[in-house]
């Protein structure tokens, strides 16, 4: 009996335990119910926030379309005598609409083509511009190049539906895409100038244009990257790109249009989109507003962009293939901007040397080509900038006086650049043999000083012959070259540099300033692995 009560005593406990227990669940639960009640509520009221944002963007639109175009223009297409056209240029001029990933070219151009009657065709296309000034009945429109650029007819629509006709391009520029349109129109809204350099990655922006010619479309996104260079939309190895990535949708015919912050300012042009159809794959670019509006500016004022200029040729110090030659320097540093060549009667031509790491500009830092070209180009000429160079294991400044750049410029610096040499005459001199270069040197007179265009006073060892194969015609040196400094030690003389080599081991790479009649630059001479 009394193991019965014993029993009955665990059992009661046990249920009293359970109730107890079930007690405590249930007022868990009711906790947990509560917590989670209130979070609906204070979300509920934080969405009631949210809409908020979408007044913002109805705020930006309301802001920015009646200063946005659409732009139609007529153009001659050039071409080459036969065979078909270049197809970046055929996607811009015939866009991709039926996503078949070719350009829509019409059926007559098409026969063209086929039968290799080319040399010049008539194109019609369609981009968008923002309105940046007005003026009584005047207004500027800023576009791409490639939507105005050599137009022989243009028709601007504004938000409102007026077309206006007889719009004239009053400058563009191809090496940043850019062109300013003057139209004769009233009632004109401009768009506000905004500050590209406040932009960071995740940066909300609206991008505007006739996307496939749907006026006044509007789409928004984030920053994706800032400082893209290299892009190859512009083409040309001296344009200037240095792109806002954006994953705003842009497609054709948004070429030209504001990307516009959330305050309504215009930060970039629209400009291209990376695809492999022509149509958004959630890459687009557009120019920043910091470097458009000094072009802007120029362009409208001048009809033409003008460019400081150094005369130098340059390499980011992180490239692969300077790896060496910036190790030969002795400069331990990621960034920077390595000077390869400097040509004569240039702004840089006895300030800068070859092989100079460019570390920073008027006391900002330099980290790359990019930043420094551009840097230049926006200086006006005859302005004096500082810049802070590593040279013969120390910092240092020197300063230049911007020149204009040269509209030769692709001549110039071509011309500055070794190729494989031949080899010329030995003359009679103080000769001396440099086998593990392939070369004869000799110590310059007065009459081979004056046979290679180098300066009177010039001092070095002069290339008298190449042998053919050999690494200095691998390198690019040729008869007229004269060595004026190896690694770290200064040539005076033929025998200067024999002694300088015969200490060297050429299997680890030699450096070498070189001058000719052209200039100046740093040749990093190695034997292939």
């Amino acid at each position: 009996m009394k193991g019965v009560r014993k029993a009955l005593a665990v059992i009661v406990l046990g249920g009293a335990s359970a109730a107890a227990w079930f007690g405590v669940g249930s007022l868990v639960q009711n906790v947990q119910f509560a917590r989670a009640a209130q979070e609906v509520e204070t979300n509920r009221q934080a969405l009631q926030n949210v809409a908020e944002l979408g007044n913002v963007y109805r705020g930006i639109a309301k802001v920015v379309e009646p200063s946005v175009v659409k732009i139609d223009v007529k153009k001659t297409i050039r071409t080459a005598a036969h065979g078909m056209p270049d197809m970046d240029m055929l996607k811009r001029q015939f866009p991709d609409r039926d996503g078949d990933g070719e350009p829509d070219i019409p059926d007559n151009l098409k026969e063209q083509f086929e039968n290799g009657d080319l040399g010049q065709f008539q194109a019609e296309g369609e981009g968008s511009g923002v309105v940046m000034e007005a003026d009584g009945g005047t207004g500027f429109v800023l576009t791409n190049n490639h939507v105005a650029g050599n137009a022989q007819d243009i028709t601007v629509t504004l938000s409102d539906g007026r077309e206006i006709t007889n719009c004239k391009v009053v400058g563009a520029d191809p090496k940043s895409d850019l062109a300013v349109v003057k139209i004769n129109a009233d009632r004109l809204i401009p768009a506000r100038w905004g500050n590209s350099d406040y932009l960071e990655k995740g940066d909300l922006i609206c991008a505007f244009g006739s996307p496939f010619g749907y006026v006044g479309s509007m789409t928004h996104g984030i920053v994706s990257a800032l400082n893209r260079d290299r892009v190859g939309i512009i083409g040309s190895q001296f344009a200037y790109e240095n792109f806002i990535q954006v994953d705003a949708p842009i497609n054709p015919g948004n070429s030209g249009g504001p990307l516009v912050n959330l305050k309504g300012e215009v930060v970039g042009v629209n400009t291209a989109i990376a695809s492999r159809n022509g149509a958004f794959n959630g890459i687009g670019f557009a120019i920043p507003s910091n470097m458009a509006r000094p072009i802007y500016d120029q362009l409208k004022e001048k009809g033409k962009v003008v460019r400081g200029y150094l005369g130098v040729e340059i390499g980011n110090v992180g490239e692969a293939r300077l790896h060496e030659q910036v190790a030969a320097t002795g400069y331990k540093g990621d960034n920077g901007v390595l000077v390869t060549s400097v040509m004569n009667n240039t702004p840089s031509a006895g300030v800068l040397q070859p092989g100079d790491v460019v570390t920073a500009i008027n006391g900002k830092k330099v980290e790359t080509v990019t930043q420094l070209r551009n840097t230049i180009a926006i200086s006006p000429p005859n302005t004096d900038v500082k810049l802070t160079v590593y040279r013969d294991g120390k910092q240092q400044d020197v300063t230049v006086k911007i020149g204009e750049q040269p509209d030769d410029l692709l001549a110039r610096a071509g011309s500055n650049r070794g190729g494989n040499n031949r080899g010329g005459n030995n003359d009679n001199g103080e000769s001396a043999s440099a086998d593990s270069l392939g070369v004869r040197l000799a110590t310059p007179n007065e009459q081979q000083l004056n046979r290679y265009g180098l300066p009177d006073d010039a001092q070095g060892a002069l290339v008298t012959s190449v042998q053919n194969g050999s690494l200095a015609s691998q390198f690019g040196l040729r008869a007229g070259d004269l060595i004026t400094k190896i690694g770290d030690k200064s040539i005076a003389s033929s025998d200067d540099a024999t002694a300088v080599l015969e200490k060297l081991d050429v299997s680890k790479g030699i450096a070498l300033n070189v001058t000719n009649k052209q200039g100046q630059r740093f040749v990093f001479v190695k034997p292939p692995r």
